[in-house]
């Protein structure tokens, strides 16, 4: 990955690092053979001392030339969408209302919302199986729109539900796939075996996809989008129908894949998933992408952290009023529970301030606890429902229509 803010002192510094193909001169290059090479590129002469250079791999890497000083600016952008608008039904369904993300290459973006908020039409634009109303996209700096074909070559895509043939054996499917993508018939075995290896799949290599439990099904799905080792993976809701035991195994599956080097963007409605596997989250609803951040800049956002106490009945007048006077903030009674919570700002010295006070007045809590707000409690705030709601995608909607038809 190209640093930001990184000055080269020549341009064949430049050459050095190999920015994709748009200069690819020998160190030994001149200036001028550069310049060449750059004008011819872009399809015009360099005129001035001061030019912008647009890498065409890597667009979104701007490069800033003057007196033989090149500078780069930002990162590298594996996957870049900008006010992606789709609608169905003659525009009454509005899938997509503007949605604009990015992945940075060699990272994890989890894109979080209800069922229904456009998450699985995102990643069928982004895989070229949509093509958006309007908006721009673009994936290992290809355009998607203008070149899908170039774009399936450096991509592997996982969709909710494992596209594999059940009356063939999980072999057989891994071979087929790999024939598809046009490999020989003993590299495709070999890919093949060595797939079924990492996946720990295989033991059941030769039994028939109908006799594989949903965890085994799903991992051999996410098998087969990478036979071709792709650069970009899209995950759509990899874990959907799958029990603790299978989530958590296919949290170590793509966790590997993250190590590897993988780009990923990983659709889910399951917080805890986000958390546990995303470096940024996208929280996207009614089409839009409302908040991005880490899963602690988020959480920050909600409001801190809460003092939470959980006492006798004959006690929550007096823990009130302690809690009141820790916090500084709006107290919450919750005479069901016999829980007393409010924020707090000071950390760990409001909950030791407060078993102080609890000390004096002599009461023993049943429990106390600082908690920082969880994922669940962001997404409350930020769309006002939960995020299991369960609204069909507005593609699915439309799909469904059509073969009524």
């Amino acid at each position: 990955m190209i640093n930001p803010i990184k000055v080269f002192e020549t341009p064949n510094d430049l050459a050095k690092i190999g920015i994709a193909g748009i200069m690819s001169p020998k160190p030994t290059a001149t200036r001028k053979e550069i310049e060449v090479k750059t004008a011819t590129s872009l399809g015009r002469p360099l005129k001035g001392e001061f030019n912008l250079i647009l890498n065409q791999a890597f667009p979104e890497v701007r490069i800033w030339q003057q007196r033989g000083k090149i500078t780069t600016i930002g990162q590298v952008k594996a996957v870049i969408a900008e006010n992606l608008i789709k609608t169905y039904d003659k525009g009454k369904i509005r899938a997509l209302d503007g949605l604009s993300l990015d992945v940075e290459e060699g990272t994890v973006l989890g894109v979080l919302g209800p069922n229904g908020a456009g998450k699985t039409t995102t990643v069928r634009i982004l895989a070229t199986l949509l093509t958006p109303d309007s908006g721009r996209a673009s994936v290992a700096g290809i355009d998607v729109i203008k070149n899908p074909g170039k774009v399936r070559e450096v991509i592997g895509l996982s969709g909710q539900y494992a596209a594999v043939d059940e009356t063939l054996t999980g072999w057989d499917n891994l071979t087929m796939f790999s024939r598809l993508y046009h490999l020989s018939p003993a590299a495709s075995k070999k890919r093949a075996d060595e797939l079924l290896e990492q996946f720990s799949l295989t033991d059941a290599a030769k039994r028939p996809i109908k006799t594989y439990s949903g965890g085994m099904r799903r991992r051999l799905d996410l098998a087969a989008s990478l036979i071709v080792k792709p650069k970009i993976l899209f995950l759509d809701e990899p874990t959907t129908g799958l029990d603790p035991r299978g989530r958590i195994e296919m949290w170590e599956v793509i966790q590997g894949l993250v190590k590897d080097g993988t780009t990923l963007l990983l659709t889910t409605q399951y917080l805890e998933e986000a958390d546990q596997l995303a470096d940024e989250i996208a929280v996207i609803d009614h089409g839009k992408v409302i908040a991005r951040g880490t899963s602690d800049q988020l959480k920050k956002e909600v409001g801190g952290e809460r003092l939470e106490i959980v006492a006798e009945a004959k006690d929550l007048k007096q823990v009130a009023e302690i809690v009141g006077k820790v916090s500084g903030g709006k107290v919450l009674v919750e005479e069901g529970s016999r829980q007393v919570s409010a924020p707090v700002t000071t950390g760990s010295r409001a909950l030791i301030e407060a078993v102080r006070s609890l000390d004096d007045l002599g009461i023993h809590p049943l429990d106390i606890a600082l908690k920082r707000p969880s994922l669940d409690d962001v997404f409350i705030a930020l769309t006002g429902h939960v995020a299991e709601e369960n609204k069909p995608e507005e593609g699915e909607v439309k799909s469904r229509r059509g073969r009524r038809k």
